[in-house]
C-alpha cells in the first residue's frame, strides 16, 4: 500500500495555501507534515481525504484515485475535535465504526482493548460530556482505528495531549507502523515529528521548504551545533554561533564555519555563564526549520529590496 500526491495546488481566494507540493509514504512508515500554523498542513490533509478538492495536482491511493471502498479502509483525526457528548463513549464508538461499514460484534473485543489500552475502560458507559479534554481526544483517537483501517490520518493528533498520553499515543502508532499501516500526520510538535516519523516535509506558507528521512536532513545541518544546559545568563554569541535557540537553562547553538566546539567552550568559559553541559550534537528538527525559514525570509526581503518592491 502507499499513497502519493502530485504537484498539489490549493487557493482560498487570493490565498496560496498550498503550493506544486509532492510526496510518496508507504505500508510501515510513518509520514510527517510539519510546520507552523497557518503552513497548509491541515489544507494537504483535508485533500487527501477529499474532503477539499485540489485546484490542481492528483492524490492517488495505491495506483487509484479515492473511491467509496477506500474510504472504508481509512481512519482520519480531524484537528477540530467532536464527539457526541450527550452519548455514552461506548455508542459513540460503535457508532462510528458501523459508518465505516463494521458490526458491533466484529470491533466490541476491539473496542474494550483499546479503552483498556488508553486507560478508559471504567469511562465506556460514561457520556462524552465527563470526560476532561485530554480523555475525550483519546476516545476520538479509538474511534479513529477502531474499524482497523489501512490508511490512517492524524491532524495534530498531540494537540492537548499530557506527556503521559504523548507517550501512550507515539507507542501505538509505532505498533500500527510494524503492522504495516500507512500513517501520515501533521504536528507544529517538531519533538515528536523528531521521534517518530521515518520521513518528514517541512512546509512554510504553503511551500516545502525541506523533505526527506530524519537521518538525511539531520545529516545535512548537523555539523557545527552544540547543546548546553547553563546557569545565568547566556552571553551574545554573534562572534562565534550562525543561530542561537536559547530556552529556560538550555540553548542550541550552530557555529559559524571556522569555530570549534572548543573556540565555543572556551568562550563560554570565559563569561559570566555556568556551563552544566556542553555536547557537540545533531541540530534539532526546530532549530533545522528555524534556519531554513529564516534564509528564505532573508532572500524574499533582498529580491525585494533589489526590484524596489
Amino acid at each position: 500500500m502507499e499513497i502519493e500526491a502530485r504537484n498539489l495546488y490549493k487557493s482560498y481566494g487570493q490565498v496560496q495555501a498550498v503550493k506544486d507540493f509532492s510526496f510518496k509514504t508507504e505500508s510501515g512508515k510513518i509520514y510527517g507534515i510539519i510546520g507552523p500554523n497557518g503552513a497548509g498542513k491541515s489544507t494537504t490533509i483535508r485533500m487527501i481525504m477529499g474532503i477539499l478538492l485540489p485546484d490542481s495536482g492528483q492524490i492517488l491511493f495505491s495506483g487509484e484515485k479515492l473511491n467509496y471502498s477506500t474510504l472504508n479502509r481509512i481512519g482520519y483525526l480531524p484537528e477540530e475535535r467532536g464527539l457526541y457528548r450527550k452519548q455514552i463513549c461506548e455508542d459513540v464508538l460503535i457508532y462510528l465504526a458501523e459508518l465505516k461499514g463494521k458490526k458491533k460484534k466484529q470491533i466490541y473485543n476491539r473496542m474494550c482493548e483499546l479503552l483498556e489500552r488508553f486507560n478508559l475502560i471504567e469511562y465506556k458507559n460514561k457520556k462524552i460530556e465527563t470526560l476532561s479534554k485530554g480523555m475525550a481526544q483519546k476516545i476520538q483517537f479509538i474511534s479513529t482505528v477502531l474499524h482497523e483501517p489501512d490508511y490512517i490520518f492524524l491532524d495534530e493528533p498531540f494537540s492537548g495531549l499530557d506527556p503521559v498520553s504523548i507517550d501512550e499515543l507515539r507507542d501505538f502508532l509505532l505498533e500500527l507502523k510494524n503492522q504495516g499501516k500507512v500513517i501520515m500526520f501533521s504536528t507544529h510538535n517538531m519533538e515528536q515529528a523528531e521521534r517518530i516519523c521515518d520521513n518528514i516535509s517541512l512546509i512554510n506558507h504553503g511551500i516545502e521548504v525541506l523533505g526527506g528521512t530524519i537521518e538525511s536532513i539531520k545529516s545535512r545541518f548537523g555539523k557545527n551545533s552544540i547543546s548546553i544546559s547553563f546557569e545565568g545568563i547566556l552571553p551574545d554569541l554573534k562572534s562565534i554561533a550562525k543561530n542561537v535557540q536559547n530556552y529556560p537553562k538550555w540553548a542550541e547553538i550552530e557555529l559559524i564555519n571556522g569555530v570549534s566546539s572548543q573556540d565555543c567552550l572556551s568562550f563560554l568559559v570565559k563569561s559570566d555563564v555556568k556551563i552544566n553541559k556542553f555536547e557537540v550534537i545533531q541540530p534539532s528538527l526546530h532549530s533545522i526549520f528555524v534556519k531554513v525559514v529564516k534564509e528564505i525570509y532573508n532572500e524574499e526581503v533582498e529580491y525585494e529590496d533589489k526590484n524596489n518592491i
